[in-house]
């Protein structure tokens, strides 16, 4: 076992020394998408419908109604918000509750959470948030069990290489910590047993608005 672990931590300081021995590692993966605009949305609904989450296409002056309709659908009574939702997003039938560093149980007391994003993948239908002012603290987004997210056209890109391109500066600049959602949370067990909810949102709603979003 000894010897096993030495090699393995020599190829390693080999290879982070650049080692003439060590092969180059190959980078010939995929790092530009080819899909159109409505490709790229048409993907994305299709992926993140796969994983369970409820995806419905809006107009960028609807997002208030829009969620106003989706909370009277689901009983959600109590949403929190980060500072930075726009007061176009803000549901006029809904107690909003802002983030004021509220614990995990005030937190766990509440029907859901409204934000938006920095990017969206299409191929593998993930969500990333990056802790700005629409998107809030980490916490906000893993406690509560409904999680409704404000997905912008023109921020969905076809490939992961390319939202890592986008996000790069903004995490060596801002150290921002990253979550990536691909639908509602959800294991198995052993036997295959679909749980959700255990590690984040149960459900995932994700309202995808045509041209800009304030």
């Amino acid at each position: 076992m000894s010897d096993a672990r030495s090699e393995i931590l020599d190829r390693i300081a080999a290879a982070v020394g650049g080692s003439p021995d060590v092969a180059p590692v190959v980078r010939d993966y995929r790092r530009y998408g080819a899909l159109t605009s409505a490709e790229r949305v048409a993907r994305f609904c299709e992926r993140v419908s796969d994983y369970r989450a409820d995806v419905r296409r809006i107009e960028p002056t609807s997002v208030a109604a829009e969620v106003d309709a989706t909370c009277r659908e689901r009983g959600i009574r109590r949403l929190v918000v980060p500072e930075g939702v726009p007061a176009a997003w803000r549901p006029p039938g809904v107690e909003l509750v802002d983030d004021e560093a509220l614990t995990p149980r005030e937190l766990d007391g509440l029907d859901g959470v409204l934000t938006g994003c920095t990017v969206a993948v299409a191929e593998t239908g993930t969500i990333v948030l990056a802790a700005g002012p629409h998107e809030g603290r980490r916490a906000i987004t893993l406690v509560p069990d409904r999680h409704i997210c404000i997905v912008g056209e023109r921020q969905i890109v076809e490939l992961v290489p390319e939202a890592t391109a986008l996000l790069g500066d903004l995490v060596a600049r801002e150290r921002r910590p990253l979550t990536l959602i691909s639908g509602p949370s959800a294991t198995s067990d052993i036997e295959l047993s679909r749980v959700e909810g255990v590690h984040g949102p149960r459900t995932l709603v994700v309202l995808v608005a045509s041209r800009e979003t304030p």
